[in-house]
């Protein structure tokens, strides 16, 4: 009888003849989660995989494993060989309690291996009776028990738990292409980024750094958010710091005070979109809520896309402000993104600015501008470098 963990996965059961491509990620992706701190070997069957590990790394492992995204849960496991007396033992083992405390319990078996003698009804009274009769103060409860041991007979080893750890779920890192985070160090456009990693996009991040209108700290603050995502990631996140300041100068200096807010943000996305074609993202991602605020919009939106072809993603663009605050509580950004520096986003702010640009009269605005030597003179200014959570894949 060994211990291991059981991997469970979701959506990537549905990706027919590509599935093994999103296993080959999701397996890669735990392998650099647990390296090098936790030896361990990680491996795949059909429809499952595991991790072998010293039982007393057992924990860290599971808390690393929590943050690989494609992950459904784990199941600490016991594995037996496909005899009925080591499952049986296995499942009162895992009962099994300091003191024996008054409990209910089930056995849910199923059989990926049919050439297993028993049917699964079969191994469920054949099981359960055995517990029940080593295992003092134990009566049966189908519905709602308080332990639930399951049983998993497939082609090699059986598999007995009755713990479940709740992995983030989504698709791993690396399996949806590239792209770039516009990252402004509030609180909405790191969940946008922890959003569009779920879904299995690698991330880079691009920040627009305004000294000295902005702050060293305003960076850091920056860098340490990056920190968090990189926990989430299978590699350092690169953060790309794009030196701003000439651009929002002349923005504010030419440009009519009601439009200077919807001028620059098509900066911005002109300069992401030309660099990440550099690091071969395929899309921009940014933390945009339709009416959140006045550059939020459906008509500012229209504005500000219109001097990109890229895909623009927003994955807020449903949440309202608490269930953004919500998440980036439970991810770890908040109490970094409420520190108070400004950023570029928070100067220069018009007193009224105007919620529904007419794009006439925005392209009109920017005729004052030099608009390529601009971008061009943002886009050489990059700064580049690769962040790394601290202490390693923890937050």
């Amino acid at each position: 009888m060994e211990q291991t963990l059981l991997i469970r996965y979701g959506e990537i059961g549905l990706k027919g003849r590509n599935r093994h491509l999103f296993e080959d990620i999701l397996v890669g992706n735990m392998r650099a989660a647990l390296a090098p701190d936790v030896p361990a070997k990680v491996y795949r069957e059909y429809g499952r995989m595991f991790v072998d590990v010293d039982p007393e790394r057992t924990a860290e492992a599971l808390r690393r494993l929590q943050r690989v995204f494609g992950i459904v849960a784990v199941n600490p496991a016991l594995r037996t060989p496909l005899a009925l007396e080591a499952i049986q033992e296995a499942a009162a083992q895992l009962v099994r309690r300091p003191g024996d405390p008054a409990r209910t319990f089930r056995v849910s078996a199923r059989r990926a291996n049919k050439r297993f003698p028993y049917t699964s009804q079969e191994l469920n009274h054949l099981v359960g009776a055995y517990v029940l009769r080593h295992v003092p103060n134990l009566s049966v409860r189908m519905t709602d028990p308080d332990v639930t041991v399951t049983v998993e007979i497939r082609d090699r080893a059986a598999y007995v738990y009755a713990e479940e750890v709740a992995g983030p779920g989504g698709l791993p890192v690396g399996a949806s292409s590239r792209a770039l985070l516009l990252l402004s160090g509030g609180i909405d456009s790191p969940v946008a980024g922890w959003m569009a990693m779920k879904r299995g996009i690698k991330v880079h991040a691009l920040h627009f750094h305004s000294p000295p209108f902005t702050s060293e700290r305003a960076k850091e603050k920056v860098v340490d958010l990056c920190r968090v995502l990189a926990a989430w990631s299978p590699e350092p996140l690169p953060l790309h710091v794009v030196h701003f300041t000439e651009v929002q100068k002349e923005i504010y200096r030419k440009v009519p005070e009601e439009l200077t807010m919807t001028v620059m943000r098509r900066f911005m996305v002109r300069v992401a979109a030309r660099h990440a074609a550099a690091v071969g993202a395929v899309a921009l991602v940014t933390g945009e809520s339709v009416g959140q605020v006045a550059s939020q919009t459906l008509e500012s939106m229209a504005a500000i896309n219109a001097v990109t072809t890229m895909p623009i993603l927003r994955p807020l663009v449903a949440f309202d402000k608490q269930e953004t605050i919500a998440l980036a509580q439970r991810i770890g950004t908040y109490e970094i993104s409420i520190r108070p520096y400004e950023d570029c986003c928070t100067i220069f702010v018009p007193e009224h600015p105007a919620t529904k640009p007419a794009l006439a009269d925005v392209e009109a605005a920017e005729q004052a501008l030099d608009v390529e030597g601009l971008v061009a003179q943002a886009v050489a200014s990059i700064e580049t470098m690769a962040v790394e959570p601290q202490p390693a894949y923890a937050v």
